[in-house]
């Protein structure tokens, strides 16, 4: 019989833990609600826990770290039942038995337990920090001092909503690519490895009189076969040299740099970063954050090192009193009908649904800079796969052809 790790808050309102023999973590749970305690927390107790078994891999595979899927799920139903007008506390409870995945479920449970020692519950999310960004953690914030929060609860889900497609957007612009490219890698190492090699004897002696063409194939399919250790092992340092520059403060800078720089992809990458950007200004202006606090968070949550510097610049000119659009003008990277649109929200005083507005024109725009980029590169990355088959097919079968000439 397992044994089981467990928190439980007795009845003098002390936070106690030990462990418990069960056979579940259920059962564990009943045998310690009918002592007549609260249950915080029950978890298998690793340093007992013998595996190898299909039950541990599973039970491995749930305890990964939490997606924001996972987040999005959880405030929708925390906003729900907070509107149907359950308490804070119950309504953690409530979604921690829902909840199969280990890690988010103890991460909810020890939300629980910061609420009822009486800790706000943004006070609880601070301790979260990866999973409960910047962003989440004031707007809540905002919706405590405000009696908002189902609303901005709800709030929070959309902006997480669509961050989530907009990730799941580029990423499926890309892995079209990707696979195109790695077949053309994969053929390529296969003609010169295994399909060459084969014409060394009808080739040998005669590489005075064969096509420029096929004599740079034999030597470099010889080389391949022969050097393929350094040639490995140079990819996978100049790999991991690349990795951890691109780390660096210089190299992200770099990086993001390129990403707006490139001709098919600087649109894209351009209507991402604003499409990001506006909308967290936008929904923490409507959540009353105060505006400094607004921009530092916009500037980490932009992603790229760019934005994040303009955003830094203005949260340095408004401390100073001046307003949002001052720094932004002659900006290259926002366009200015977008800095203008900005400057117009501050003297009506609409910043936020202005902001609104322009981040959803650019989420449109973002989708259709996707679908032109992904229409775009899948014609070019044919046309190179089969450039690069097509010129080591003819390498191989021109001095074929010839020599059948010669001989007939």
């Amino acid at each position: 019989m397992p044994n089981y790790r467990f928190q439980v808050k007795a009845q003098d309102g002390k936070i106690q833990s030990g462990t418990i023999a069960a056979d579940s973590a259920t059962a564990a749970a009943a045998i310690l609600r009918n002592q007549g305690v609260h249950v915080l927390a029950v978890d298998q107790d690793k340093r007992n826990k013998q595996g190898g078994g299909l039950a541990d891999t599973f039970a491995a595979m749930n305890n990964k770290k939490p997606t924001q899927k996972q987040v999005l799920d959880f405030t929708t139903q925390l906003s729900v039942m907070i509107r149907a007008g359950i308490n804070l506390r119950a309504a953690l409870d409530g979604i921690a038995d829902q909840t199969e995945h280990r890690s988010f479920k103890k991460v909810i449970n020890e939300l629980k337990a910061d609420v009822e020692s009486g800790k706000q519950f943004s006070e609880a999310l601070q301790r979260h920090p990866k999973l409960f960004g910047p962003l989440y953690i004031n707007m809540v914030r905002a919706s405590e001092m405000s009696g908002s929060f189902s609303e901005m609860l709800d709030r929070i889900a959309g902006y997480i909503a669509q961050q989530i497609e907009t990730k799941k957007m580029v990423i499926g612009a890309s892995i079209y690519p990707a696979i195109i490219g790695t077949m053309a890698v994969t053929v390529t190492v296969f003609l010169l490895t295994f399909v060459l090699p084969k014409f060394y004897t009808i080739f040998e002696g005669k590489e005075d009189v064969l096509p420029w063409a096929t004599n740079f194939l034999m030597m470099l399919s010889q080389t391949v076969r022969e050097q393929w250790p350094f040639i490995v092992g140079g990819v996978a340092v100049i790999s991991g040299a690349g990795y951890a520059f691109a780390k660096t403060d210089v190299g992200a800078f770099w990086i993001d740099k390129m990403k707006l720089s490139i001709p098919v992809l600087k649109s894209m990458f351009r209507s991402l970063y604003i499409t990001r950007s506006l909308q967290t200004m936008g929904q923490l202006i409507n959540a009353g954050v105060p505006m400094l606090d607004t921009l530092t968070i916009t500037s980490e949550i932009s992603g790229n090192k760019i934005f994040e510097g303009i955003w830094r610049k203005v949260h340095n000119s408004v401390k100073q009193g001046r307003k949002i659009a001052d720094p932004l003008q002659g900006n290259a990277v926002l366009p200015k009908s977008v800095v203008q649109m900005i400057a117009a929200g501050e003297e009506s005083g609409k910043l936020g649904e202005v902001l609104d507005e322009i981040s959803v024109f650019y989420a449109k725009q973002l989708k259709d800079h996707i679908k032109a980029v992904t229409g775009m590169i899948e014609p070019i990355m044919i046309i190179i796969m089969g450039s690069v088959v097509g010129f080591i097919a003819m390498a191989i079968i021109l001095p074929i052809f010839k020599m059948s000439q010669i001989v007939s």
